[in-house]
């Protein structure tokens, strides 16, 4: 095999499918069209080439269940959650809207199988361009979240043997409460969320370790906590994989955020986090979270820039 094949067959793995954009009424504050324009983005500029997406395949119903309550699984297949019940999701529901959940969660799973398998050729890390639906409860959905993806992955990964102790870092700037409800009483997962003290959700579920920020946090605040808290975290759990949920919500840009920090700020977040877990020999599976700038282009940049510094850090 010649050094190019050899460099994209090692390439790191990212999960992407045309399900991930979802038809949404106009002016919805969602910016649905960010899946699509990210690979393109990243194809665009060179991080990355065709050979590097991957795409995913679909949750099946057991998989579900080890997760979400089978009432819940029922309401969501029939489509025959109530109004009320569908509202607090804040997607118009439909079959495709369940069936991208699917792909998604089995997408988050995927690449954490991929982080684990590229740590032996000095990479450990893949990325889903979707994913992190964090707000998502065993029993019901919330805040653009149907079935909670890292969650899922997390349960199937201790199951089947194939991780033995899980570090969440959620640095949306929403807390998730989803993640903090569903692996409560899981010890070989710790959810770790940094996040707006005054921002949606509004009642909170007790992480294993939650970060509070006031609004308006800046860059230098917002890294300095960061960089306290993570290292001694990984020293103390020891995890064999982190999932890290890498929202873009914290820019000051962002409608639904209220921090302020910078997109150079965001990067240097993302550097330090991967830089942490290539020091530690830790993989890293990335979901992407939220973005609601009003520019879409800055929530691409942003979520892009976490893809270049995955490749900078542990993709070669």
């Amino acid at each position: 095999m010649n050094n190019t094949a050899s460099k994209l067959k090692q390439g790191i793995k990212i999960a992407y499918s045309d399900i991930y954009r979802y038809e949404l009424p106009d002016k919805h504050r969602f910016p649905m069209q960010k899946y699509t324009l990210i690979p393109e983005r990243l194809l665009a500029e060179g991080v990355v080439s065709e050979a590097n997406f991957f795409a995913p395949t679909m949750l099946t119903e057991a998989e579900i269940l080890t997760t979400h309550t089978s009432e819940y699984w029922h309401k969501l297949k029939t489509q025959t959650l109530t109004a009320k019940e569908a509202r607090p999701i804040g997607f118009p529901m439909t079959v495709k809207l369940v069936e991208r959940g699917r792909y998604i969660a089995h997408a988050t799973y995927e690449c954490a199988k991929f982080a684990i398998q590229s740590l032996a050729n000095g990479q450990g890390v893949s990325l889903n361009v979707a994913g992190g639906t964090h707000h998502a409860f065993a029993d019901h959905g919330e805040g653009f979240c149907v079935l909670n993806d890292v969650a899922i992955a997390t349960n199937l990964l201790l199951a089947r043997n194939e991780a033995s102790q899980i570090l969440i870092v959620d640095l949306d700037v929403h807390q998730g409460n989803g993640n903090a409800s569903i692996l409560a009483n899981e010890p070989r997962a710790f959810v770790f969320s940094m996040h707006g003290e005054k921002n949606y959700p509004f009642r909170k579920v007790p992480s294993d370790l939650d970060i509070a920020l006031p609004n308006d946090t800046d860059d230098s605040t917002y890294l300095s906590a960061l960089q306290e808290t993570l290292p001694k975290l990984i020293q103390d759990i020891q995890p064999d994989l982190i999932f890290y949920q890498a929202g873009v919500d914290v820019l000051a840009t962002d409608k639904l955020g209220k921090l302020a920090m910078s997109l150079a700020g965001c990067q240097a977040r993302d550097a330090f986090v991967f830089e942490t877990a290539k020091a530690n020999g830790i993989p890293v599976a990335v979901v992407m979270g939220g973005g609601y700038s009003e520019d879409v282009d800055t929530v691409v940049t942003a979520h892009c820039n976490t893809f270049i510094e995955a490749k900078r850090v542990l993709g070669n």
